[in-house]
């Protein structure tokens, strides 16, 4: 898919950290309701990669997509307003706020998008029951278990019904079957709400749940039929 026809995507994005190209010219497009793995070795730019579709990080050269419109150059200001109100986002470690508990992390994204606290409580309550945590929503963030911490961050990432998820090794912490839960919770996410995925992993269970697969070599794309 084209970036053009895509509601996120990059064309010719180049990164370079010092002598070191991170980036070589990526075309990429991701469909509403669609969901693309990114796979690749360690250090081939899978993480940059989504950093800048996300507008985390301004690439050097190359133009980031969203809805038809430019975000590269956006000011930080407004680049951090979209991935406040637009984007979800799963880390390969959950990231969680310490000092707040489970449903108060999950809270947090409705709360600065001005839902009022007791819907917020009402949705992030509903959220973390629907990935499997409804027996810890008080516990705090570092009483929680590593998969159960994941699972907390699945759900903040999920709440605020994002039109596009991130997730960088969402299932990495994971037992097998929670990692498959997540992963259905994703499919039904992204075809009913069609909000597109894209995720990275080494996981070929967890990749075999994309329509489509990208494979990152030495910063350069190719893609794969996925096996949905």
């Amino acid at each position: 898919m084209s970036s053009g026809d895509a509601i996120i995507g990059c064309h010719g994005v180049a990164v370079r950290f010092g002598p070191t190209a991170a980036l070589s010219g990526v075309d990429l497009g991701v469909g509403a309701g669609e969901i693309v793995a990114v796979h690749g070795a360690s250090g081939a730019g899978k993480s940059t990669l989504l950093f800048c579709l996300a507008g985390i990080i301004r690439p050097d050269e190359g133009a980031v997509l969203y809805a038809g419109s430019r975000i590269d150059g956006l000011r930080d200001h407004d680049r951090t307003l979209l991935r406040r109100r637009e984007f979800g986002f799963v880390f390969q470690f959950a990231q969680l706020v310490p000092e707040l508990t489970a449903r108060e992390n999950v809270e947090v994204p409705l709360l600065l998008n001005g839902v009022p606290r007791n819907a917020a409580r009402e949705r992030a309550l509903a959220m973390l029951s629907r990935v499997g945590v409804a027996d810890g929503v008080d516990l705090g963030a570092g009483e929680l278990s590593g998969g159960q911490a994941q699972l907390v961050a699945v759900a903040r990432a999920l709440v605020h019904q994002p039109r596009v998820v991130f997730a960088d090794e969402p299932t990495g912490a994971l037992h097998s079957a929670a990692g498959d839960h997540v992963m259905r919770l994703l499919v039904e996410i992204a075809e009913t709400q069609q909000t597109a995925v894209i995720l990275v992993t080494h996981d070929n269970r967890v990749a075999a749940y994309a329509q489509r697969e990208v494979l990152l070599r030495d910063g350069i794309v190719t893609e794969r039929a996925g096996a949905r």
